[in-house]
């Protein structure tokens, strides 16, 4: 026979810390996955990968199979364990992950953000990660197809995007905080690999640790008058006087070589839980 229960319908047993929660956990770094059972691994899973992105695209949320059965999310390690990626498959192009992901052990402790792309399978693409010959350019970091650049310029795409990106970039950075804690990481960083991915980061919480500066600067430089405004020319479609006034085209012009100055030195800093306000840009325009 059932006891009575509270007149709320509820029965509240009698509550006590968890005793699961260690007062000094220890961190676990990227090498260290390999040594975590496959349910710790299959776990991180779930908690990075966003369940609205895997549905929408009929992909099991707990099996991470599609209709036809098969495994779509893959992951790879190398350099002994230190570099972690992850890549979402799906069933209309297989070109392009919907989320891809690469994660490095750092030698000061931390978990750097290497890449981070997201691509919609169903928007127009544009083979700027290929030369003409089929050359791979690394995103157009170690050569350039100028013409498909050209070409994703006008249709609204950022340097490094193959696709548009599905609007789900602040959504996942949520989600590598939670990954991050159950890692037991109270802050991660990244070095961002265009402007415009300096400028999406501090604007999802980021702080700088390196390169706060040269952002003002560059920031100073493409206003009105600026020496970075002054050479937008119109010599090449990424040197436009227009692209000054907003992110994506400033990046595409400094992509294009507007800047003598290589660009590397940009590092940023997340401590999960908080969102900072470190902007050197404004309120400026996508």
């Amino acid at each position: 026979m059932l006891q009575d229960r509270p007149k709320s319908g509820r029965h509240i047993p009698q509550t006590r810390p968890l005793d699961t929660a260690p007062a000094q956990p220890q961190v676990v770094y990227l090498h260290q996955l390999h040594e975590k059972s496959g349910d710790f691994r299959h776990l991180l899973m779930h908690i990075l990968l966003p369940v609205d992105l895997l549905s929408a695209f009929d992909i099991d949320p707990i099996t991470l199979r599609n209709a036809a059965g098969e495994v779509m999310v893959e992951v790879a390690q190398a350099q002994e364990g230190h570099v972690w990626g992850v890549r979402v498959l799906n069933d209309i192009d297989r070109r392009d992950p919907l989320l891809e992901i690469e994660l490095t052990d750092t030698v000061f402790g931390r978990i750097s953000v290497t890449w981070v792309g997201m691509n919609d399978p169903r928007a127009p693409r544009f083979d700027i990660d290929l030369t003409p010959e089929g050359e791979p350019t690394l995103r157009g970091t170690a050569r350039r197809h100028v013409q498909a650049e050209a070409a994703a310029l006008l249709a609204g795409l950022a340097p490094g995007q193959v696709r548009a990106g599905l609007g789900m970039f602040h959504r996942l950075l949520w989600d590598l905080d939670q990954l991050m804690a159950a890692l037991h990481h109270r802050e991660y960083e990244v070095e961002p690999l265009y402007y415009h991915n300096a400028i999406l980061f501090e604007r999802a919480g980021f702080v700088y640790a390196q390169g706060r500066d040269r952002m003002k600067h560059l920031h100073e430089a493409f206003a009105a008058g600026g020496e970075l405004a002054r050479r937008l020319d119109g010599s090449t479609p990424f040197r436009d006087p227009i692209l000054a006034e907003s992110v994506r085209g400033r990046s595409w012009a400094l992509h294009d070589g507007l800047w003598e100055e290589p660009w590397d030195g940009i590092k940023l800093v997340k401590r999960i839980g908080v969102q900072a306000r470190d902007l050197t840009a404004g309120d400026l325009l996508w």
